[in-house]
C-alpha cells in the first residue's frame, strides 16, 4: 500500500534542536475506530478505502509517502510551576500537509509510543481520552471556536497501564500548528537567540504574515487569545490546563485532557482533578491568559534591541489584553442576549443573569438556549431555585424594546449564538464507558449529532438534557 499526502514539512527544516526525528512506536493490531472523511477532504488527502489500510496508517504502522515524522521540543509553566524542558511525551508529527485552498495545517499521532520527551512515560494513550478529544475538539469545531481537530481515532490492540490494564487507542490530531508560548520559553530559557529569531520568523510567515518583529507576534497571539477565552466562555467550556505549553500561537484550542463543558453555573466551576487550587476555574480564565502572554512577551524580550523599552511596550501590551477580552466577552455576552445594539448597561444585565444562575443552580447551556426560544420565560425551568430570574427576564425584556427587533429576528440571532447541544461530560463518559465494552454507537451518535448543535432535533433530545444527581461528572482527568 502506498499512500501520499501533500505534505510540505516547513517545520522540520528548522535547525534540529527544535525536535528529535522519529517515526511513530508500531503497534500490534490497529483497528479503525472513526475516520474524519470532510476533515480529509478539506486536507486535500486521498485515503484508502479499506478500514484496515486506514487503521495502519493512523496507527503510524505505514507512513505516507513525504512523512517526516518528529516530536517537538517545548518548555512550560504547569500550574505555574517551571517545567525547563517538555516535549512530545507521545506524539509524533508526521508532517505538514498543504491544503487546497492553501492552508497549511500540521497532522500529528498522539498516543505513538515513547520519545526522548517522555519523561518515564510509555508515550501511549488508552481509549477514553482518545475518544473524549475526538469528540470534544470536533464539537468545539462545529461551534466555530478555534481548534485542533480529530482526523481518525483508532484502537492499537495493546494494552497500556493506567488505573489498570486499559485498551490502547491513538487519535490524529489536525492544527494549524503545535507552536506553543513554551516553544518560545524554551529557547528563551537557553538564551539561543538564533533559534528564538528562526521560530519567530516562521510563526509570523505562517500565522500571522502581516505582523512585523516580536511587538507585531505579541499583539496579533493577544487579539488572538482575547477572542478565543472569550468564545470558551460563552459555551461553558472550562479548559482546565491552561499551562503555558497549551496555550498555542495560532490561537486554537489544544489539549483536551481535563475539560468540561458546565452544566449548572457557577463561576468558580473547577472539572480538572489535577486543579487542586482552582487556578483553571471557569472565571480566572481571562487572567491565567494573560499570565500566560506575558511568559510569552518575556520569552520575546531577547530579540528586542532595547531590553528595558521593550519591557515597558511589552507591558503596556499584555496589559492590555483585559480590555480587548472584555470587548470580546461583552460581545459574546451581547449576541447570547439577543442584543442587537450597544448599550453601557448591556454587560451589567448580562452578568446579573450569570449571578441569578449561580444562585438558582441553573444550567448554563439550557438556560441561554431556552431565553433563545419564542417563550424566553421557560428559561426558568433550567434553574433549580427559579426565583432569582423573573425580575430579570423583565429587566431584559424592556431593554429588548430599545433594540426594536422583530421577535423571529430575535430568536435567530439568539439561537444561532447559544447552542442547544454540547458535550456533555456524563454523554462523553457514556460514550467511553460503552466503548470499553465494544459498543461504539453511542460515541458515533454523540459525535454525529454535535456537529450541529445549534439545531433542536427531537431524535436527540436526550443528549440535550442535564445529568441527572446520579449522572454528573464532577471530576475530568488529563488521560496522560
Amino acid at each position: 500500500m502506498t499512500v501520499a499526502f501533500p505534505f510540505d514539512n516547513s517545520y522540520a527544516r528548522l535547525p534540529d534542536r527544535f525536535f528529535t526525528r522519529q517515526a511513530p512506536v508500531p503497534v500490534s493490531a490497529p483497528k479503525l475506530i472513526a475516520i474524519n472523511t470532510p476533515l480529509a477532504e478539506r486536507l486535500g488527502l486521498s485515503l484508502p478505502n479499506d478500514d484496515a489500510d486506514l487503521a495502519e496508517i493512523f496507527a503510524g504502522n505505514t507512513l505516507p509517502d513525504g512523512a517526516t515524522p518528529l516530536a517537538q521540543v517545548y518548555a512550560g509553566h504547569q500550574f505555574g510551576g517551571w517545567s525547563p524542558q517538555l516535549g512530545d511525551g507521545r506524539a509524533v508529527m508526521l508532517g505538514e500537509v498543504v491544503a487546497p485552498d492553501g492552508a497549511r495545517f500540521d497532522i500529528q499521532l498522539k498516543g505513538a509510543g515513547q520519545t526522548p520527551y517522555s519523561r518515564m512515560g510509555d508515550g501511549r494513550a488508552w481509549l477514553g481520552p482518545v475518544l473524549r478529544e475526538y469528540i470534544v475538539s470536533e464539537a468545539m469545531a462545529a461551534l466555530g471556536i478555534p481548534t485542533t481537530r480529530a482526523l481518525a481515532a483508532v484502537e492499537t490492540g495493546d494494552i497500556v497501564l493506567r488505573e489498570g490494564r486499559m485498551p490502547g487507542a491513538i487519535v490524529t490530531r489536525v492544527a494549524a500548528s503545535h507552536i506553543r508560548v513554551g516553544t518560545f520559553q524554551f529557547f528563551a530559557a537557553r538564551q539561543d537567540t538564533e533559534a528564538l529569531q528562526a521560530l519567530l520568523d516562521h510563526t509570523i510567515a505562517r500565522h500571522y504574515p502581516g505582523a512585523e518583529g516580536p511587538s507585531g507576534l505579541l499583539n496579533a497571539v493577544i487579539g488572538a487569545q482575547a477572542k478565543l477565552i472569550a468564545a470558551w466562555m460563552g459555551v461553558g467550556f472550562i479548559h482546565g490546563v491552561m499551562n503555558t505549553d497549551n496555550m498555542t500561537l495560532s490561537g486554537e484550542t489544544i489539549d483536551y485532557g481535563p475539560c468540561a463543558f458546565m452544566d449548572a453555573y457557577h463561576p468558580e466551576m473547577v472539572f480538572s482533578s489535577i486543579d487542586h487550587g482552582g487556578r483553571y476555574a471557569y472565571a480566572n480564565q481571562p487572567q491565567i491568559g494573560a499570565w500566560n502572554l506575558a511568559q510569552l512577551a518575556t520569552a520575546l524580550l531577547p530579540l528586542m534591541p532595547d531590553r528595558d523599552a521593550a519591557i515597558e511596550e511589552f507591558t503596556e501590551a499584555v496589559n492590555g489584553f483585559a480590555g480587548r477580552f472584555d470587548a470580546e466577552w461583552h460581545g459574546v455576552l451581547r449576541a447570547k442576549l439577543g442584543l442587537a445594539s450597544e448599550e453601557d448597561g448591556d454587560a451589567a444585565l448580562a452578568f446579573d443573569l450569570l449571578n441569578r444562575m449561580a444562585q438558582g443552580g441553573a444550567d448554563f447551556t439550557q438556560t441561554f438556549r431556552l431565553l433563545s426560544s419564542p417563550t424566553p420565560d421557560r428559561a426558568a425551568e433550567a434553574f433549580a431555585a427559579p426565583a432569582p430570574f423573573a425580575p430579570w427576564l423583565e429587566e431584559w425584556r424592556a431593554r429588548l424594546t430599545k433594540d426594536g427587533l422583530p421577535e423571529a429576528r430575535r430568536v435567530a440571532m439568539m439561537q444561532a449564538a447559544n447552542p442547544a447541544l454540547i458535550p456533555r461530560n456524563h454523554r462523553v463518559e457514556e460514550a467511553i464507558q460503552a466503548a470499553l465494552g465494544g459498543d461504539y454507537a453511542p460515541f458515533h451518535r454523540l459525535n454525529s449529532a454535535l456537529q450541529d448543535p445549534f439545531t433542536d432535533r427531537a431524535d436527540i433530545a436526550d443528549l440535550q438534557l442535564a445529568p441527572r444527581q446520579d449522572e454528573r461528572v464532577t471530576q475530568t482527568f488529563c488521560g496522560t
